[in-house]
Order: structure tokens, then C-alpha cells, then sequence
């Protein structure tokens, strides 16, 4: 029988002591479960999760390019090295760093033909990744829970018309 619950997946024999510490774990745990397919579909390409999204952000900023700092801000996850991250995608020639004219201290980063064509021969099978991933779910359930994610990392939106802080 397949598990109907956090606490029977894990095996856990009592149940949570707070709803908050289930939801918290079941969203680590569920996040996890789905990174791996990502995690499997850019090892080929020697991407991981952060090289990919830094790629998707210069793309998107196509064709000034962006500063390091602007990158490391619009991350889905945040990377405590920025510099790092673009060492790597400028060495494997898939962006290409050059310092501003008028300010020599602001690097501007830019994808490069090669991290384009990368990005392109990724963007149908992640696509059909993520269709697989949550294909059991109707439309109206992903809509609810793109809602309740947002919710749950904008405490401070639940809050408004209440009086209170949620925090």
C-alpha cells in the first residue's frame, strides 16, 4: 500500500507534535524527491541546479548582460558565491564577464552562443520534466499550490487586513 502521509513515508510511529513542523518537512522532503530528475537532467551537461539558474538569469537579461550582485539577487536559491558561480560559467565558456565602461568596479556578466545553445537544448526536456513530475495534479491544484507556497514565503502578505504580524 503506498504511504498516505509524511509521518507513514518516513515511518514515523507518532504523529507530529505541530502542523508547521509536518508542513516544513513535507516541503523539504517534496523538494528534494523532485530535485533529483533536475539534478539528472543537467549532470550530462556538467550544470548543477545554481549553474542552470544563473544561465536562465543572464538569458533573460539578454543582450546588456547584468552586474555579478544582480545575479546572486534573483536566484530561486541563494548562493553564497556569486564570484564562484560565474568562475565556473565564464571557464566553461558559457558567459563571459567584462567591466563597465564608466564604472571599472561593476562587472557585467553575459551568456555567451555557447551557454545559448545550452539553455536551448535543455528548455523542451525540462519542460517535459516538470510536466511528468506533476502531471498527477489538475490545474486547479497547481494553481493552489503556487498560492500556498507564496503564502507560505510572504508571511508578511497573510498578515495584511489582520492587525497582526504572523511572526
Amino acid at each position: 500500500m503506498p504511504p498516505h502521509s509524511l509521518q507513514h513515508e518516513l515511518g514515523k510511529k507518532h504523529h507530529f507534535a505541530h502542523p508547521e513542523e509536518e508542513a516544513y518537512l513535507n516541503l523539504i522532503r517534496t523538494a528534494r524527491v523532485l530535485e533529483i530528475d533536475s539534478l539528472r537532467l543537467f549532470r550530462p551537461f556538467g550544470l548543477s541546479e545554481a549553474t542552470y539558474n544563473a544561465l536562465r538569469i543572464l538569458r533573460g537579461h539578454e543582450p546588456k548582460g547584468l552586474p555579478s550582485q544582480m545575479i546572486g539577487q534573483q536566484m530561486v536559491s541563494a548562493v553564497p558565491d556569486v564570484t564562484r558561480l560565474v568562475d565556473r560559467l565564464c571557464g566553461a565558456k558559457l558567459a563571459q564577464r567584462r567591466r563597465d565602461d564608466a564604472d571599472r568596479r561593476v562587472v557585467t556578466v553575459r551568456i555567451t552562443p555557447k551557454g545559448l545553445d545550452l539553455l536551448a537544448k535543455l528548455d523542451q526536456p525540462l519542460i517535459h520534466m516538470h510536466k511528468a513530475q506533476l502531471a498527477h495534479m489538475s490545474r486547479a491544484e497547481l494553481a493552489e499550490l503556487n498560492r500556498l507556497l507564496f503564502k507560505a514565503r510572504h508571511p508578511e502578505l497573510a498578515a495584511e487586513g489582520t492587525g497582526a504580524p504572523r511572526r
